[in-house]
């Protein structure tokens, strides 16, 4: 999880081997301090351990880090022994650099103020060596370097996580998409080859020739399906080869309603306009929608007349599947509804069902100006 700006920074830094070399190079500072002889090689010693220490327990991210920050600057200042041209100060910009990665930026801005004002009180009251002002710049430096790179690897951290984002709402529209697909194929085909079975049973004591028809019907029904749902569920597979079976499209809206015609339903489809100009994807959604309406209609109020009109003029595909059902007959609460409405906006458009009409009306809009320009360019 990604933390706010204000907080302790993520383990990517202070994680592993990039934490041990780290130390590394401190306690190598620590040690460089130690080399010029001093009347107390002790305490120094003992300075240096603290230090070391200290910057262990900073670089592990224990709270308080300004605690031990400021137990490591001691040690080392104790090194210093208030002198300018003792390297073991590079230590303090180390600090400085690792306050700006691991502690809030308000801390690391306090250190960074502290050790300005140790640093001057060093060069003004104490040592007037102009190397003190060197020091200063060193650790602002540090101190910047280190918020910079804080600030590049929290985008980095905000990146992953939006494209992690990303990924799972792809994942969640593929679902949705099968499982649209899945829906309307197999609910469609359930319908009406049930009807074709129905038929069948009624046929089957009085003409033999139209119960086999009927089944002849159901039967290849079951097969279409079959080979929809396989290329559907093929998506699914990572290695799967692209299917070579077409999408249906506007093109097929004749053999669709001629299905329902043949088991008997009074069906009409009427199209208006150049619908060759619509593109692959309006198309299949068209077709979807067409045949969650009539799957409905026949479901829920079979009998009824149903007319379907698909008009497409200069910047809009208009569809409508009008039943003469009694209002409430069509219930638009399942899955199908929800289905029709999503493919519609998912293009641009919009669909809404419900009564109007001669009973019940299923109308859905889609643009079509995106077709022009491609056909322009």
């Amino acid at each position: 999880m990604i933390r706010q700006t204000g907080s302790a920074h993520p383990a990517e830094f202070s994680a592993g081997w990039a934490r041990w070399l780290a130390l590394g190079v401190f306690a190598a500072l620590v040690v460089v301090g130690l080399l010029p002889l001093r009347p107390d090689p002790g305490v120094a010693v003992a300075a240096a351990a603290v230090a070391v220490a200290a910057a262990a327990l900073l670089l592990a991210q224990r709270r308080p880090l300004l605690v031990y920050a400021a137990a490591a600057t001691v040690g080392i200042a104790v090194l210093g022994h208030g002198m300018a041209s003792n390297l073991g100060w590079f230590a303090v910009c180390l600090v400085a650099a690792w306050c700006a990665l691991v502690a809030r930026r308000n801390h690391a801005l306090a250190y960074w103020a502290a050790i300005l004002i140790l640093f001057s009180v060093e060069w003004i009251w104490f040592d007037h060596d102009p190397g003190w002002g060197a020091w200063m710049a060193g650790t602002t430096l540090a101190l910047a370097a280190g918020l910079l790179i804080r600030q590049q690897i929290d985008l980095v951290l905000q990146l992953r996580e939006a494209q992690a984002g990303l990924a799972e709402r792809a994942r969640a529209e593929e679902r949705n998409r099968i499982g649209r697909e899945l829906h309307d194929v197999i609910a469609h085909t359930l319908t009406v080859t049930l009807l074709h079975i129905t038929s069948a049973r009624l046929a089957v004591e009085h003409d033999l020739a139209d119960a086999a028809r009927s089944l002849a019907e159901a039967e290849r029904l079951g097969r279409e399906s079959l080979d929809e749902v396989r290329q559907v569920v093929g998506m699914l597979h990572p290695r799967a080869e692209p299917g070579t079976t077409p999408l249906p499209g506007v093109d097929g809206l004749p053999a669709l309603v001629e299905r329902f015609r043949s088991t008997g339903a009074d069906v009409t489809l009427i199209v208006e306009g150049d619908v060759a100009r619509l593109p692959a994807t309006t198309g299949l959604a068209v077709y979807r929608i067409v045949q969650e309406a009539l799957t409905n209609a026949i479901k829920h109020a079979p009998g009824a007349a149903t007319v379907t009109r698909l008009t497409v003029d200069a910047g809009t595909a208009r569809l409508t599947v009008d039943s003469a059902a009694k209002p409430g007959t069509v219930t638009g609460t399942g899955l199908g509804m929800v289905s029709m409405r999503e493919r519609a906006e998912s293009l641009g458009g919009q669909c809404e069902a419900g009564p109007g009409g001669s009973g019940w009306l299923v109308s859905a809009t889609f643009p079509v100006a995106a077709r022009r320009r491609e056909g322009a360019t």
